[in-house]
């Protein structure tokens, strides 16, 4: 007997109208190309958010995919004006995630936590012993030596800004990794109704200690709320779990997220788990 579900969102809800008929209309009457202006920034490479697990993780949130961010408009010269579905000045509005090295620490049940982004020559020895655990390998496939883990962390590090990885300290003390991302800029994008600044979670939980008691719970509602805290334009929080890992759902349901969908991704079916901005107070 399948389990009941709560509703998905209406398929027209979310959908952005992003208002550039006149700049298309003007794109396809067949005008020269005109040079850029002086100030005029090149575009940016597409530099997606790294993709590893093939299912949810021990704690919940994996990367959905290593495809391709870009999406041109039809009409337009390909990759010169959009990423993602969005404006190419979007990509040019200032730190794409507002600047996670400096949002502050938040209080929780279980101790002072603080997102501080990753640096590889400091933290890569303890990242790699965690991902070859094998309760987080199963699931972040990032197992082997060094370089496995640091190939995956240099690709969100040397990117454009649209994935930061972070430790997650608690009471200063290193003890989960996070990946905080922009997932309007992400190829999960093409999946679900995705809005500006729609901000996504990875997560596993580094030390056996602090699994299986509530820790993860507590940490994604604390971490989805640092997000909305220090990301104005943020109307919401999201993740992906697998939908076979009920533990990860359960627990971005402990967490506040509320269901939303179920989406197929490329190397999984998930969750769409998330948490609005609107209901934070509530869930």
């Amino acid at each position: 007997m399948s389990a009941t579900r709560p509703p998905t969102d209406p398929p027209g809800d979310d959908t952005l109208d992003l208002r550039v008929d006149d700049l298309v209309a003007l794109l396809t009457r067949g005008a020269p190309p005109q040079p850029p202006a002086p100030d005029t920034p090149a575009p940016i490479p597409d530099t997606p958010t790294p993709g590893s697990p093939a299912t949810g993780t021990f704690v919940p949130g994996t990367p959905a995919t290593t495809a391709d961010t870009s999406a041109p408009v039809p009409g337009t010269p390909t990759g010169a004006l959009f990423r993602g579905g969005h404006p190419h000045r979007e990509l040019f509005d200032g730190d794409l995630l507002d600047s996670v090295a400096s949002w502050s620490p938040a209080a929780t049940p279980v101790g002072s936590f603080r997102l501080v982004p990753v640096r590889l020559e400091r933290d890569l020895p303890l990242l790699a012993r965690w991902m070859n655990d094998p309760a987080v390998a199963a699931f972040w496939e990032l197992a082997g030596p060094e370089t496995v883990t640091a190939d995956h962390l240099r690709a969100q590090l040397e990117g454009d800004g649209r994935s930061v990885p972070c430790l997650g300290l608690l009471d200063g003390t290193p003890m989960s990794y996070f990946e905080i991302y922009r997932a309007d800029l992400d190829p999960l994008a093409r999946h679900y109704p995705a809005r500006p600044h729609d901000t996504g979670l990875h997560l596993l939980i580094g030390g056996t200690a602090d699994r299986g008691r509530g820790v993860g719970t507590t940490l994604l509602r604390a971490v989805a709320d640092l997000v909305l805290d220090h990301r104005p334009r943020c109307t919401r929080v999201l993740a992906e779990p697998d939908l076979r890992n009920t533990p990860s759902v359960s627990a971005f349901l402990g967490g506040g997220f509320r269901y939303a969908a179920e989406v197929d991704l490329p190397d999984k079916r998930a969750a769409l788990m998330i948490r609005d901005r609107t209901l934070r107070h509530v869930l």
